[in-house]
């Protein structure tokens, strides 16, 4: 199974492609799309849909995993984020891939085993679990490879 794993932000959004292999599972991308913070919400929108679609498109996931939203002090940045997720979701169905929501603390568990696992814990799972050989600059980019990894684990 492949899944194209998404950490959903405006200003910079995770993006990760997982195939399930044995021992471990295999990444074939991630990255980061970044948008200029000065560049008008609409076309940071577009320029992050678009090129999710587009990676959708050029790896063919079976699935679309991302976390769900949750909202924290600032809704101006939550409602902007749904937005984000709204326009991923949208391209999904475009391209014809089931989407996958999932809590933060499920990926937490299904990765680390524990569901409050801080963010130095996942990625060190994460190094265990995968075979990653390229600098990991962002968080968004572990979060991204997480909720693949995570989706990997539950749809066994």
């Amino acid at each position: 199974m492949r899944v194209i794993g998404i950490d959903p932000g405006y200003g910079r959004c995770g993006v990760a492609v997982l195939e399930s292999a044995r021992p471990r599972e295999i990444l074939v991308y991630s990255s980061c799309i970044e948008t200029p913070a000065r560049a008008p919400f609409p076309e940071r929108l577009a320029a992050i849909s678009g090129e999710c679609e587009r990676l959708m498109r050029e790896h063919s996931p079976e699935a679309l995993a991302m976390e769900r939203l949750y909202f924290n002090s600032n809704q101006k940045t939550a409602m902007q984020v749904a937005e984000v997720r709204g326009a991923i979701l949208a391209s999904a169905a475009r391209v014809g891939i089931p989407s996958f929501e999932y809590t933060p603390a499920a990926v937490k568990a299904a990765v680390s085993g524990y569901g409050r696992a801080n963010k130095r814990a996942v990625a060190s799972m994460l190094a265990a679990l995968l075979a990653i050989e390229k600098e990991i600059r962002h968080d968004d980019e572990y979060d991204a490879i997480a909720v693949g990894v995570a989706h990997l684990a539950i749809a066994r």
